[in-house]
């Protein structure tokens, strides 16, 4: 395999940071010229590149550089594109790996194959390198997307999250930056179980998502940090009123999750380490709510550091609470620095 690399380009490949790699892309063509041109051209947009002349040499390539992307001729020699796509699809290491066809004039029947092999695009000779890195872009940011998203409530993870929270640190956009945890959340799992505590994040999400279309929190990112963790990055303005329908459509929720005797009695009844019975009061919700109006945050580490210390001040609080630094929350009357939203009925 040819390594035909060379620096790229200061610009950024889809949702990468400044110090990020530049993505390589495996180019597997049996044409050395029009490989050795798309190379130069993709190289010129910022990738890194590599060369393979056949099936075996892709193979190689693949397990000794691990391209972000890699793209395929349909006729190669030796293991041709389709076989070579089953292939790496068939691989749980090579499985979510993006690949594109290359095909001269490929009819439908041909796409159709290829699509139904695992190849995400299809690409057809003589083609336009500007249209082919826009494809690999795509393609890339695709993947990204699905790696970084939560297998359970499908909504963006830890990286994506703060890739979005340095975007409006960067670009000076004011924000709050909500972070929500499940309060007794243990005892829901000791209780009812992991499937009925799946149900529970599955449920928050689905909450955080209403809370902030009926807050009509625009622009909104919503994400999803892990386990029973969530974020919501707003402006500021819109922090009580996301906060608030938040903890409303929960609670309703818990309701709907928790079993009818333990709703009537308002707890949840379990035995600790020491197998002593004891009781845990119905989920409810803490949020720290990070303000850049409040303090000027230079990196996204820092916003989060904020937001997890201010949503340990609202555990140390009973029910459900939504704590806010120095100050009360933006757009609202006089209220006490730390203030919990009224029950709903």
């Amino acid at each position: 395999m040819s390594p035909s690399s060379s620096p790229p380009s200061p610009r950024n490949r889809p949702g990468g940071g400044p110090n990020s790699p530049p993505e390589l892309v495996l180019i597997a063509d049996s044409d050395p010229e029009m490989a050795e041109f798309l190379a130069a051209r993709l190289r010129a947009d910022g990738f890194d590149t590599a060369l393979a002349r056949d099936g075996y040499q892709a193979l190689a390539g693949i397990a000794l550089r691990r391209p972000g992307i890699v793209l395929l001729e349909a006729d190669l020699p030796f293991i041709d594109g389709l076989a070579l796509t089953r292939q790496l699809r068939a691989d749980p290491a090579t499985a979510s790996l993006p690949i594109i066809l290359l095909c001269a004039r490929p009819t439908s029947a041909d796409k159709i194959a290829g699509l139904k092999a695992g190849a995400d695009d299809y690409v057809a000779k003589p083609f336009d390198p500007a249209e082919v890195s826009a494809r690999i872009d795509s393609a890339i940011r695709r993947h990204r997307e699905v790696r970084e998203s939560s297998p359970l409530t499908g909504m963006p993870g830890n990286d994506r999250i703060l890739r979005e929270l340095n975007s409006w640190i960067k670009r000076g956009h004011p924000f709050a930056l909500c972070y929500i945890d499940i309060d007794h959340f243990k005892a829901v799992n000791d209780v009812y179980g992991f499937v009925r505590g799946d149900e529970f994040i599955k449920g928050l999400a689905e909450c955080v998502y209403a809370a902030a279309g009926d807050a009509g929190a625009a622009p909104v990112f919503l994400g999803h940090v892990g386990g029973d963790d969530f974020t919501i990055l707003c402006a500021p303005e819109h922090a009580k009123a996301v906060t608030g329908f938040l903890n409303d459509h929960f609670a309703v929720r818990v309701r709907e999750l928790c079993d009818p005797l333990d709703v009537e009695r308002g707890y949840i009844e379990h035995a600790d380490r020491d197998r002593r019975v004891t009781r845990s009061r119905l989920p409810t919700l803490s949020i720290g709510v990070a303000l850049s109006t409040r303090r000027r945050f230079t990196d996204a580490y820092e916003a989060v550091a904020e937001a997890t210390a201010l949503k340990s001040v609202a555990k140390s609080h009973s029910g459900p609470f939504v704590a806010f630094a120095e100050g009360r929350p933006p757009g609202s009357g006089r209220r006490p620095v730390f203030w919990s939203p009224e029950p709903a009925e």
